[in-house]
């Protein structure tokens, strides 16, 4: 399986200026079987004043146009998130869809920052965890401040996730953390980790950019830098079984309750 994620720069444009360049820079990732776009790219993460605004429901125009393009390009697209409004509120969504256009799992984000943030006052958390079913294994979806919390790894673990997919707006100020929670996680589940993070800056808060591909070992396959780019690898999902059977860490787990 071959991945992508596109770390794209914020600035400040108008949420059909940043969809249509998100859009573009899909078509340039198209040779990769799974394409993933970071946090919060449509409107900025630190633009609170932009989240009821740009607001949208999940059949709204911004998903349509994502899953017109994986219908036509034939790949599955994790699209980042947005800001979704529905009858509960507005979330922090994620949606991977699959290369028939069909959206196959809704991620609303459970962790919500407070720390120098608005996003806890201005959105409801999520409430469940989810794990996706796609053609190379199971998907477990996080993002951003997720990565913090290694129960909710663990938990998608034990509902079968074989590789995380974990989109983000991780600050630049806290780029050393942002390294370590990768490998870690990827690490103690024995898993796979590709994170899509943003570059460029928003309402004066620089992103770390930094994205990469993790083996289930802890080792970066691949690593952006801090510009806008692509991030791509070829990984062989059958390393993680591989490595789960022989190194039976998963299985030594014991409960404490």
């Amino acid at each position: 399986m071959k991945v992508t994620s596109i770390q794209l720069e914020r600035r400040e444009i108008s949420k059909a200026e940043a969809t249509a360049h998100a859009l573009a820079l899909v078509d340039q990732a198209s040779a990769s079987d799974l394409i993933l776009l970071p946090e919060m790219w449509p409107s900025g993460f630190f633009c609170f004043d932009r989240y009821p605004v740009d607001a949208e429901p999940i059949d709204g125009p911004t998903v349509q146009a994502f899953r017109d393009k994986a219908a036509a390009i034939r790949r599955h697209i994790l699209m980042g998130s947005f800001v979704e409004r529905n009858a509960d509120g507005l979330f922090n969504t994620s949606l991977l869809i699959d290369a028939h256009g069909s959206v196959i799992a809704v991620y609303r984000k459970i962790h919500l920052f407070g720390y120098q943030s608005s996003e806890r006052d201005l959105l409801t958390r999520g409430t469940a965890v989810v794990v996706a079913d796609t053609p190379w294994g199971k998907a477990g979806l996080a993002t951003c401040y997720d990565l913090r919390f290694p129960e909710q790894f663990r938990k998608m673990v034990d509902l079968g996730a074989e590789f995380f997919l974990v989109v983000s707006a991780w600050p630049a100020v806290r780029l050393e953390p942002w390294v370590l929670f990768n490998r870690v996680r990827a690490l103690e589940n024995l898993a796979f980790l590709i994170s899509c993070n943003c570059a460029g800056a928003d309402a004066g808060s620089l992103y770390a950019g930094h994205s990469m591909v993790v083996d289930p070992l802890g080792k970066i396959l691949a690593r952006g830098g801090d510009q806008e780019c692509m991030v791509s690898a070829d990984i062989d999902m059958d390393q993680a079984a591989a490595v789960r059977k022989e190194f039976s860490a998963l299985h030594d787990r014991v409960d404490l309750g």
